[in-house]
């Protein structure tokens, strides 16, 4: 259940995202849905094998690095998707930093409602 609410939240806060910032357009919440489960798979299968590879780079930046990384899975995302849109790098770096807010507060949430 869980999974299931988390997955609605992330695609809410998706939708979010391209009413906050003009750069991300998501056309339907369907389209919503399955750009928030490929950002999960994303973030879940090639995030570290990323961050394995771009340690040298994240160290010396002090992890700034990270938002780099952030932005080109989220950039991956759109581009693997038809329903989502990002336009340009910038358009990812600010669009992945919103939607890694919301995920704070979606991860709060289901803090609240779920606890271990």
């Amino acid at each position: 259940m869980k999974l299931i609410v988390n997955w609605l939240l992330s695609a809410t806060a998706l939708l979010a995202v391209a009413y906050l910032y003009s750069g991300v357009v998501v056309t339907s919440f369907t389209a919503a849905l399955l750009a928030a489960a490929v950002l999960g798979a994303l973030n879940m299968v090639v995030r570290p094998i990323l961050i394995l590879l771009t340690l040298p780079v994240t160290v010396v930046t002090l992890g700034l690095f990270l938002f780099v990384i952030n932005a080109m899975l989220f950039w991956a995302a759109a581009s693997l998707l038809s329903g989502l849109d990002v336009r340009g790098f910038g358009a990812a770096l600010v669009g992945s930093l919103i939607y890694s807010a919301l995920q704070l507060a979606v991860d709060f949430v289901l803090e609240s409602l779920f606890p271990n």
